[in-house]
């Protein structure tokens, strides 16, 4: 029997990115992590926060369901701990809610940080008024099943992102970036040297010291918009 055939459906125990990278990661924007693991890593533009202000950042505790059925998300809180963000696989399913206010106290009560559904939710008032962080793809009245099996803390895909359990995560008004746990320290620094760059290029135009990027010309000359000697 193979390793991959002898994994239980529900996987209690991972191991999670680092708490002090997840403090670190926090302090940015889902966009500078998109940008420095190489525009990779945000979910699909379907998947986002029920209020702007929403924002979190922690270790991904993965969900695989059946469109329309909530089980394992049931099972997911019952192995939670404080931190963890729920990442679900609703099959962008939007036919049904998989979470509403009644989980989304349970969630809080137990210190998750977040929850991110490629599929539906209900009770948005509730849920802003509440002030967690959660993030879907859509809305829909209607209530889930609670019957059929599926897996936890196994690889999954969601908004065309594959996600590990243990992975950081983190999601704010823009959406959700997903960091392989593994390189997640090392995108620490390339995060605040992206941030810095852009930071003197918005004081520069302010400033009209420089209102237009110094690549410009030179990837007009690649692209063959512009000659050799040319500029704009």
């Amino acid at each position: 029997m193979s390793q991959a055939a002898a994994l239980p459906d529900v996987i209690r125990d991972f191991e999670r990115v680092d708490p002090a990278v997840v403090a670190q990661a926090a302090q940015f924007p889902s966009s500078i992590f998109a940008d420095v693991a190489g525009r990779r890593g945000g979910l699909h533009g379907r998947i986002a926060p029920l209020a702007p202000s929403m924002r979190f950042a922690g270790p991904a505790l993965t969900v695989e369901l059946r469109p329309g059925d909530n089980l394992m998300i049931h099972a997911a809180l019952a192995v939670a701990r404080p931190g963890d963000v729920i990442v679900v696989d609703g099959k962008c399913d939007l036919s049904a809610a998989l979470m509403g206010e009644i989980m989304s106290q349970q969630a809080v009560a137990l210190g998750v940080a977040a929850v991110v559904i490629d599929g539906a939710v209900r009770d948005s008032e509730a849920i802003r008024a509440l002030g967690f962080p959660m993030f879907a793809a859509g809305l829909n009245p209607n209530g889930p099943t609670k019957n059929v099996a599926g897996r936890l803390n196994h690889p999954i895909s969601v908004g065309g992102v594959t996600v590990r359990p243990g992975d950081l995560v983190v999601g704010d008004a823009d959406g959700v970036t997903v960091i392989e746990r593994e390189k997640a320290p090392a995108m620490l620094a390339l995060a605040a040297e992206k941030v810095e760059a852009e930071t003197r290029r918005i004081a520069d135009i302010q400033s009209r010291k420089a209102l237009r990027p110094a690549w410009l010309d030179k990837a007009l000359r690649t692209a063959g918009v512009i000659g050799e000697g040319e500029t704009l």
